[in-house]
């Protein structure tokens, strides 16, 4: 009788050891704002933007990638593009990446297609489902008062 009582207290000790801890700074109205789980997290779309298989003149070039910009801030202002950056030259011709707040692939690939530089091909793109910190919404706001300088 002892070694029952002993094992069904050690199976209770063991799975109260495990169960997880409730978050005492937790916000329950920016969780639900922000599309978080039970974890913080939400599904996005990262995209690695690759050198295209198409060339253009430098005229030409320069037009697509001021059009680039343009769709960089306007995708930002919608709050569908979270996070963007070049990459230094690689061998791999990775250029850049976007995170962007996107419920599926299929969404995402009708973004990055009001693209100028994406559409025109010379901008390639990687789409993959990547499982990050629903607060990642809030960056963008931090990020504008730490710039001297507007991009």
């Amino acid at each position: 009788m002892n070694r029952l009582f002993l094992l069904i207290l050690l199976c209770v000790f063991s799975l109260s050891a495990m169960a997880q801890s409730e978050n005492p700074k937790y916000n329950k109205a920016m969780a639900e704002s922000l599309g978080a789980d039970d974890y913080g997290m939400k599904m996005y779309v990262f995209v690695i933007l690759k050198t295209g298989p198409v060339s253009a003149d430098k005229a030409a070039t320069d037009s697509l990638f001021r059009g680039h910009m343009k769709n960089i801030g306007r995708l930002a202002d919608s709050g569908k593009l979270l996070v963007a950056g070049p990459m230094k030259k690689n061998d791999k011709n990775y250029r850049g990446i976007f995170i962007l707040n996107a419920a599926s692939l299929e969404e995402a690939a009708a973004l990055l297609e009001t693209d100028p530089a994406v559409k025109a091909k010379l901008l390639d793109t990687e789409l993959y489902q990547w499982y990050g910190s629903a607060a990642l919404a809030k960056y963008l706001e931090y990020h504008e008062m730490v710039g001297k300088k507007k991009m």
